[in-house]
Protein backbone atom coordinates (compact mmCIF):
# COMPACT_ATOMS: atom_id res chain seq x y z
CA UNK A 1 0.00 0.00 0.00
CA UNK A 2 1.24 3.47 -0.77
CA UNK A 3 0.11 6.96 0.20
CA UNK A 4 1.20 10.30 -1.22
CA UNK A 5 1.39 13.49 0.83
CA UNK A 6 1.83 16.90 -0.78
CA UNK A 7 4.36 19.12 0.92
CA UNK A 8 6.56 18.30 3.90
CA UNK A 9 5.56 15.15 5.74
CA UNK A 10 8.00 14.98 8.62
CA UNK A 11 9.62 11.54 8.65
CA UNK A 12 12.84 11.63 6.60
CA UNK A 13 13.24 9.34 3.57
CA UNK A 14 14.38 5.87 4.49
CA UNK A 15 13.27 2.36 5.43
CA UNK A 16 11.71 1.51 8.78
CA UNK A 17 10.75 -1.92 10.13
CA UNK A 18 7.60 -2.48 12.17
CA UNK A 19 7.20 -5.16 14.83
CA UNK A 20 4.43 -5.80 17.32
CA UNK A 21 6.88 -6.08 20.22
CA UNK A 22 10.64 -6.28 20.83
CA UNK A 23 12.02 -9.55 19.49
CA UNK A 24 9.03 -10.16 17.21
CA UNK A 25 9.60 -10.88 13.55
CA UNK A 26 9.29 -7.98 11.13
CA UNK A 27 5.64 -7.57 10.12
CA UNK A 28 5.81 -4.56 7.80
CA UNK A 29 8.46 -2.40 6.23
CA UNK A 30 7.70 1.31 5.79
CA UNK A 31 9.53 3.09 2.96
CA UNK A 32 9.51 6.89 2.71
CA UNK A 33 10.61 8.36 -0.63
CA UNK A 34 10.52 11.76 -2.27
CA UNK A 35 8.91 12.69 -5.57
CA UNK A 36 7.60 15.79 -7.30
CA UNK A 37 4.11 16.65 -8.43
CA UNK A 38 3.77 19.11 -11.32
CA UNK A 39 1.90 22.33 -10.78
CA UNK A 40 -0.12 24.19 -13.35
CA UNK A 41 1.90 26.34 -15.71
CA UNK A 42 2.61 29.79 -14.37
CA UNK A 43 4.70 32.73 -15.44
CA UNK A 44 7.25 32.16 -12.71
CA UNK A 45 10.43 30.16 -13.08
CA UNK A 46 10.19 26.45 -13.72
CA UNK A 47 11.86 25.76 -10.36
CA UNK A 48 8.65 26.88 -8.68
CA UNK A 49 6.44 24.70 -10.89
CA UNK A 50 6.77 21.61 -8.73
CA UNK A 51 5.77 20.84 -5.18
CA UNK A 52 7.48 18.19 -3.05
CA UNK A 53 5.63 14.93 -2.56
CA UNK A 54 6.42 12.29 0.03
CA UNK A 55 5.43 8.72 -0.69
CA UNK A 56 4.94 6.31 2.18
CA UNK A 57 4.87 2.66 1.11
CA UNK A 58 3.87 -0.07 3.57
CA UNK A 59 5.22 -3.47 2.52
CA UNK A 60 4.02 -6.81 3.85
CA UNK A 61 7.20 -8.48 5.12
CA UNK A 62 5.64 -11.91 5.56
CA UNK A 63 4.39 -12.81 2.09
CA UNK A 64 3.27 -11.38 -1.23
CA UNK A 65 -0.49 -11.62 -0.98
CA UNK A 66 -3.44 -10.01 -2.73
CA UNK A 67 -2.96 -6.21 -2.59
CA UNK A 68 -6.75 -5.77 -2.66
CA UNK A 69 -7.33 -7.99 0.36
CA UNK A 70 -9.34 -5.93 2.84
CA UNK A 71 -7.55 -7.35 5.89
CA UNK A 72 -4.19 -6.40 4.43
CA UNK A 73 -5.35 -2.91 3.51
CA UNK A 74 -6.69 -2.44 7.04
CA UNK A 75 -3.38 -3.65 8.52
CA UNK A 76 -1.39 -1.39 6.21
CA UNK A 77 -3.54 1.59 7.16
CA UNK A 78 -3.03 0.84 10.84
CA UNK A 79 0.73 0.62 10.25
CA UNK A 80 0.71 4.02 8.52
CA UNK A 81 -1.19 5.57 11.43
CA UNK A 82 1.25 4.01 13.90
CA UNK A 83 4.22 5.24 11.86
CA UNK A 84 3.02 8.85 11.74
CA UNK A 85 2.03 8.76 15.41
CA UNK A 86 5.49 7.46 16.33
CA UNK A 87 7.07 10.27 14.30
CA UNK A 88 4.93 12.85 16.11
CA UNK A 89 6.21 11.56 19.46
CA UNK A 90 9.84 11.05 18.36
CA UNK A 91 10.11 14.53 16.83
CA UNK A 92 7.93 16.26 19.45
CA UNK A 93 5.92 17.83 16.60
CA UNK A 94 2.26 18.14 17.66
CA UNK A 95 1.33 19.39 14.19
CA UNK A 96 2.70 16.38 12.32
CA UNK A 97 0.19 15.11 9.72
CA UNK A 98 -2.32 12.32 10.16
CA UNK A 99 -3.13 9.72 7.48
CA UNK A 100 -6.20 11.74 6.51
CA UNK A 101 -3.96 14.34 4.84
CA UNK A 102 -2.95 11.89 2.11
CA UNK A 103 -3.77 13.07 -1.41
CA UNK A 104 -3.54 9.67 -3.11
CA UNK A 105 -3.63 5.99 -2.15
CA UNK A 106 -2.46 2.98 -4.16
CA UNK A 107 -2.35 -0.79 -3.86
CA UNK A 108 -0.10 -3.04 -5.89
CA UNK A 109 2.81 -5.43 -6.11
CA UNK A 110 6.47 -5.10 -6.93
CA UNK A 111 9.91 -6.59 -6.53
CA UNK A 112 11.99 -5.89 -3.47
CA UNK A 113 14.18 -3.47 -5.42
CA UNK A 114 11.16 -1.61 -6.79
CA UNK A 115 9.35 -1.31 -3.48
CA UNK A 116 12.53 -0.13 -1.75
CA UNK A 117 12.38 3.05 -3.84
CA UNK A 118 8.60 3.44 -3.79
CA UNK A 119 7.99 1.95 -7.25
CA UNK A 120 5.78 -0.90 -8.48
CA UNK A 121 5.47 -3.68 -11.02
CA UNK A 122 1.72 -3.15 -11.03
CA UNK A 123 -0.41 -0.74 -9.02
CA UNK A 124 -3.76 0.97 -9.12
CA UNK A 125 -5.28 3.88 -7.24
CA UNK A 126 -7.83 3.39 -4.50
CA UNK A 127 -10.45 5.86 -3.28
CA UNK A 128 -9.31 7.75 -0.23
CA UNK A 129 -11.09 6.67 2.92
CA UNK A 130 -13.55 9.19 4.28
CA UNK A 131 -13.41 9.87 8.02
CA UNK A 132 -16.16 8.15 9.97
CA UNK A 133 -18.50 10.96 10.87
CA UNK A 134 -21.64 10.91 12.87
CA UNK A 135 -24.56 11.94 10.70
CA UNK A 136 -25.62 15.41 11.72
CA UNK A 137 -29.18 16.57 12.01
CA UNK A 138 -28.79 20.23 12.78
CA UNK A 139 -30.01 23.47 11.27
CA UNK A 140 -26.75 25.09 12.27
CA UNK A 141 -24.20 25.76 9.53
CA UNK A 142 -20.42 25.89 10.07
CA UNK A 143 -20.22 29.17 8.17
CA UNK A 144 -22.82 30.76 10.44
CA UNK A 145 -20.99 29.50 13.53
CA UNK A 146 -17.71 30.90 12.22
CA UNK A 147 -19.29 34.31 11.69
CA UNK A 148 -20.81 34.19 15.18
CA UNK A 149 -17.47 33.33 16.77
CA UNK A 150 -15.59 36.06 14.94
CA UNK A 151 -18.23 38.68 15.69
CA UNK A 152 -18.30 37.68 19.39
CA UNK A 153 -21.96 36.64 19.21
CA UNK A 154 -20.81 33.23 20.43
CA UNK A 155 -17.73 31.78 22.11
CA UNK A 156 -15.90 28.51 21.60
CA UNK A 157 -15.91 26.26 24.64
CA UNK A 158 -12.80 24.51 25.93
CA UNK A 159 -14.61 21.18 25.65
CA UNK A 160 -15.04 21.70 21.90
CA UNK A 161 -11.31 21.65 21.20
CA UNK A 162 -10.80 18.68 23.54
CA UNK A 163 -13.64 16.84 21.80
CA UNK A 164 -12.07 17.44 18.39
CA UNK A 165 -8.78 16.02 19.65
CA UNK A 166 -10.53 12.93 20.95
CA UNK A 167 -12.31 12.45 17.61
CA UNK A 168 -9.03 12.80 15.70
CA UNK A 169 -7.36 10.21 17.94
CA UNK A 170 -10.27 7.80 17.60
CA UNK A 171 -10.38 8.05 13.80
CA UNK A 172 -6.62 7.40 13.59
CA UNK A 173 -6.86 4.32 15.80
CA UNK A 174 -5.18 5.93 18.80
CA UNK A 175 -7.73 4.48 21.21
CA UNK A 176 -5.90 5.09 24.52
CA UNK A 177 -5.28 8.72 23.58
CA UNK A 178 -8.92 9.10 22.52
CA UNK A 179 -10.09 7.80 25.90
CA UNK A 180 -7.80 10.16 27.80
CA UNK A 181 -8.84 13.17 25.72
CA UNK A 182 -12.51 12.26 26.10
CA UNK A 183 -12.19 12.07 29.89
CA UNK A 184 -11.01 15.68 29.91
CA UNK A 185 -13.53 16.77 27.26
CA UNK A 186 -16.51 15.18 29.00
CA UNK A 187 -15.78 16.53 32.48
CA UNK A 188 -15.16 19.98 30.99
CA UNK A 189 -18.38 19.84 28.97
CA UNK A 190 -20.46 18.91 32.02
CA UNK A 191 -19.19 22.07 33.72
CA UNK A 192 -19.44 24.36 30.69
CA UNK A 193 -22.91 23.23 29.60
CA UNK A 194 -24.41 23.62 33.08
CA UNK A 195 -25.32 27.22 32.29
CA UNK A 196 -27.36 26.16 29.26
CA UNK A 197 -29.86 23.80 30.88
CA UNK A 198 -32.76 26.19 30.31
CA UNK A 199 -32.28 26.05 26.55
CA UNK A 200 -34.18 23.41 24.61
CA UNK A 201 -33.33 19.84 25.58
CA UNK A 202 -29.87 20.63 26.94
CA UNK A 203 -30.91 19.64 30.47
CA UNK A 204 -31.65 16.12 29.24
CA UNK A 205 -28.48 16.06 27.17
CA UNK A 206 -26.41 17.16 30.15
CA UNK A 207 -27.92 14.43 32.31
CA UNK A 208 -27.06 11.91 29.60
CA UNK A 209 -23.46 13.12 29.56
CA UNK A 210 -23.24 12.80 33.34
CA UNK A 211 -24.23 9.16 32.92
CA UNK A 212 -21.15 8.61 30.78
CA UNK A 213 -18.72 10.13 33.30
CA UNK A 214 -17.95 6.94 35.25
CA UNK A 215 -17.70 4.62 32.21
CA UNK A 216 -15.41 7.08 30.43
CA UNK A 217 -13.27 7.51 33.53
CA UNK A 218 -12.95 3.73 33.73
CA UNK A 219 -11.90 3.57 30.07
CA UNK A 220 -9.36 6.35 30.64
CA UNK A 221 -7.97 4.57 33.71
CA UNK A 222 -7.61 1.39 31.66
CA UNK A 223 -5.85 3.39 28.94
CA UNK A 224 -3.37 4.80 31.46
CA UNK A 225 -2.59 1.28 32.66
CA UNK A 226 -2.27 -0.16 29.14
CA UNK A 227 -5.29 -2.44 29.42
CA UNK A 228 -7.98 -0.69 27.35
CA UNK A 229 -10.22 -3.38 25.85
CA UNK A 230 -12.62 -3.28 22.86
CA UNK A 231 -15.54 -2.80 25.25
CA UNK A 232 -13.85 0.34 26.55
CA UNK A 233 -13.36 1.60 23.01
CA UNK A 234 -17.09 1.09 22.40
CA UNK A 235 -17.84 3.22 25.46
CA UNK A 236 -15.53 5.95 24.18
CA UNK A 237 -17.12 5.83 20.73
CA UNK A 238 -20.66 6.08 22.07
CA UNK A 239 -19.90 8.77 24.63
CA UNK A 240 -17.97 10.85 22.12
CA UNK A 241 -20.90 10.80 19.69
CA UNK A 242 -23.32 11.98 22.39
CA UNK A 243 -20.90 14.70 23.52
CA UNK A 244 -20.59 15.95 19.94
CA UNK A 245 -24.40 16.03 19.65
CA UNK A 246 -24.71 18.07 22.85
CA UNK A 247 -22.08 20.53 21.69
CA UNK A 248 -23.89 20.99 18.37
CA UNK A 249 -27.17 21.55 20.21
CA UNK A 250 -25.59 24.22 22.41
CA UNK A 251 -24.14 25.99 19.38
CA UNK A 252 -27.55 25.95 17.72
CA UNK A 253 -29.22 27.59 20.71
CA UNK A 254 -26.40 30.13 20.99
CA UNK A 255 -27.13 31.22 17.42
CA UNK A 256 -30.80 31.90 18.10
Amino acid sequence: MQWEFAGPLGPPPGRYVARRFAGDQVREVVVVTEAEAPRRRRRRAAAEDAIPVRRVTVIDASAAGDPDDEDWQRRAGACLARFLSAHRVASAEPGAPDPGRASLMRAGTGTGAELAIGEWTEAHELPLLEPQRVRRRSKHRPGERLAALLSARDVSLACEELTLRSRADLECGRHPEAALQLEAALSTAVAELAGWVTHGDLAERLEELRGYLDPVRAAAAAAREGRLQPAGVEVVTAALARLEAAIRARALHAAE
